[in-house]
Formats: structure tokens, sequence, C-alpha cells
């Protein structure tokens, strides 16, 4: 039996074809300038015209490459430290005492108070004043992404958070 023969009757390649057929006719009609390249506006267009809504924060995830365990062991040790009352979530009266705003530019020139500074700090995680394990992961994650070596990334959470 010819190899064409065995690949047409196989309904997994069959599926694999049609879907990227489908894929290739969807990117060309969103690719409104014909350049062959989707750029930002094209592909968040193409999107919403296809119904296909996607939280930004979901889109970064996927495409950010895993952390790897040694990676993660020293983000959990941040988060422990950090963690004055071990309930497993991170509130402002755990920042108090661990994390010095006396240094801060805003705190500095009498724009922020102490206060301040540690709501815009845990904002910086995600949801306002508490911060679980999970965001604290999911923001160092992000830090992770942009930094090559895994020994350049422990180096920097320890000398920041004054790690063992």
């Amino acid at each position: 039996v010819p190899i064409n023969q065995l690949a047409n009757s196989d309904p997994t390649e069959r599926l694999r074809r049609h879907y990227l057929s489908d894929f290739l006719r969807t990117f060309r009609i969103m690719d409104d300038d014909n350049s062959r390249t989707l750029d930002m506006k094209e592909f968040l267009k193409g999107l919403s015209d296809y119904g296909v809504l996607i939280e930004k924060e979901e889109f970064l995830i996927t495409l950010r490459p895993p952390m790897s365990n040694a990676r993660k062991e020293v983000v959990l040790q941040a988060f422990k430290k950090l963690d004055k009352t071990g309930d497993g979530v991170i509130t402002i009266e755990d920042l108090r005492g661990v994390y010095n705003v006396k240094n801060h530019p805003k705190y500095r020139n009498g724009e922020w108070t102490e206060d301040q500074e540690f709501h815009k700090f845990l904002d910086s995680f995600d949801s306002p004043d508490d911060k679980d394990g999970k965001e604290f992961l999911n923001y160092y994650s992000g830090v992770s992404a942009s930094i090559d070596t895994d020994i350049y990334f422990i180096v920097m959470m320890k000398n920041a958070w004054k790690l063992d």
C-alpha cells in the first residue's frame, strides 16, 4: 500500500491536515496587511473577531517557560520568610519588619506613607492586600522568565530576600 494512501486513511492524519488547513485560512484572514505576519493589533483583533477571550495574565503564563525546581524552591523560601504568621498569606502585618520601605523614593520624598508602600508592594503580585503562595510564585515566574540561568536567579533571590 503506498504511503500516501495510508496517510489519507489514517483518521488522525486527516484531522491534523483539516485543522492545519483551518488554522492557515484563519491566519490569512487575520493578516489584514498581507504581510504574512501578525502584529499584536492584528492578533488581538483576530481573537476578538473569533470570540476568543484571553486574560492578559493567562496569556503570559501560557507563553512563559516553566521554572526549574531550584527556582521554585528559592521562591518558596522567600515566601515563607515573608509569611511571618505562617498562615500561607502575605499581609501588611507580615511585611512589617521584613520589607523596608525607607529607601523607596516615594516614601523618602513624603509622597507615600509606609502603609501605602506596603499596599503597592502587595498589589504588584495581583490581588489587593493579601497574597497567597500561588500569586507570589506566579509573580516570580514572570521575573524568572527574563533571567537565563538558575544560578543568577537564585543569587538574585537570596540577595533580595536575605536568604541563607
